[in-house]
C-alpha cells in the first residue's frame, strides 16, 4: 500500500485550519494538526469523527511563537514519518483597531503570530523539503494582504508581510522543486473576527469613534451573514493536490474586484470610495 503524503497544518482548533485538516485527510493526506492548546481539540475531533478515519489525523501541541516547540514538533514528525510533503501555514488572528490606538505590545503580538510564527515554522520545514527535492507550502494570507482596509492596519500590515515573504520564497525554492502558494480569502464566517475584536473597546471620546463603530458593524455583518468557509477549504485542497499550482488564489465575494480596482483605478478614486463607505 502506498504511504500517504504527510501534511502539517497550523492553527487547527477552529476556522480554516480545522476544516482544512479534515478535508486534506479526505484528499489522501496523513495530517498532523497543530494547535497552541490541544485542550481545545474537541471541535476538530467531532468534525473528524463524522467524516474521516481518525487514524489519518494526529493532533500535536504547537505554539508558532515558541521556537523550541517548533523545532521539537518538526523533529518529531520527521522521526515518525520521515518526511513532510505539505505545510499549511494557517495559524493567525485579525487584530482590529486604528494604528494610533493599538499598543506597541499588540502590534508586536500580531506580527509574532501572523508573520514571525509563519516564517519560523516554514524555515524549520524547508531543509527537509529541499533535501527531498519536493514539497509544497501554502500560506493562508487574506485580501488584507492585497488591500489595507481602515481599522485593520496591524492585520493588513502582517498579511502584506506574508505576501512579500511568499513572493521571495517561491522564487528561492523553485530550483528545489518546492512550490509556495498563497491563498487569499475575503470575508468568511470563522472565529478569527470574534477573536480579533473581543479586546477592542469603543471609546466614545476617541477621534476614531465613528470609524470604529463602522468597523464593528462590518465585523458583526461578517459574523452574521458571511458564507461558510467551504470555498476556502476547497481552494486549499486544490492548491495542495494540483500538479502545477498557481502562486496566488484569491477566494471570496468581491475579492477579485477589489484587487482589480486597486491595480487599475487611480488611488484618489479608491480613497473616495472607501471614505464614502466609512
Amino acid at each position: 500500500m502506498q504511504k500517504r503524503p504527510i501534511a502539517l497544518v497550523t492553527g487547527t482548533s477552529s476556522g480554516f485550519g480545522k476544516h482544512a485538516s479534515v478535508a486534506l485527510v479526505k484528499a489522501g493526506f496523513q495530517v498532523i494538526a497543530a494547535m497552541r492548546d490541544p485542550a481545545k481539540r474537541d471541535p476538530l475531533d467531532k468534525l473528524a469523527s463524522l467524516l474521516i478515519d481518525p487514524d489519518h489525523l494526529e493532533v500535536i501541541s504547537l505554539d508558532v511563537t515558541n521556537s523550541e516547540q517548533i523545532q521539537e514538533a518538526i523533529t518529531s514528525i520527521i522521526a515518525k514519518h520521515g518526511r513532510i510533503d505539505l505545510l499549511v501555514n494557517n495559524a493567525g488572528y485579525a487584530l482590529g483597531g486604528f494604528a494610533e490606538e493599538v499598543s506597541s505590545e499588540e502590534w508586536r503580538k500580531q506580527f509574532d503570530v501572523n508573520v514571525f510564527g509563519l516564517i519560523d515554522v516554514t524555515r524549520a520545514v524547508l531543509p527537509y523539503m529541499r533535501q527531498q527535492q519536493a514539497g509544497r507550502i501554502i500560506n493562508v494570507s487574506s485580501i488584507s494582504g492585497r488591500f489595507g482596509f481602515p481599522g485593520l492596519s496591524p492585520y493588513a500590515a502582517s498579511k502584506h508581510a506574508v505576501e512579500g515573504f511568499s513572493e521571495s520564497l517561491r522564487l528561492e525554492m523553485l530550483p528545489f522543486q518546492v512550490q509556495v502558494v498563497l491563498v487569499e480569502p475575503g470575508s468568511f464566517r470563522t472565529a478569527i473576527w470574534e477573536k480579533g475584536m473581543q479586546d477592542q473597546q469603543l471609546d466614545e471620546d476617541s477621534p476614531y469613534a465613528s470609524q470604529m463603530k463602522q468597523l464593528i458593524r462590518h465585523v458583526e455583518a461578517i459574523i452574521e451573514k458571511a458564507p461558510a468557509p467551504d470555498a476556502v477549504i476547497s481552494t486549499i485542497v486544490h492548491a495542495a493536490t494540483t500538479p502545477k499550482p498557481r502562486f496566488r488564489y484569491p477566494v471570496g465575494r468581491g475579492v477579485g474586484l477589489t484587487i482589480v480596482a486597486k491595480n487599475w483605478l487611480p488611488w484618489s478614486w479608491i480613497e473616495r470610495i472607501v471614505t464614502k463607505r466609512s
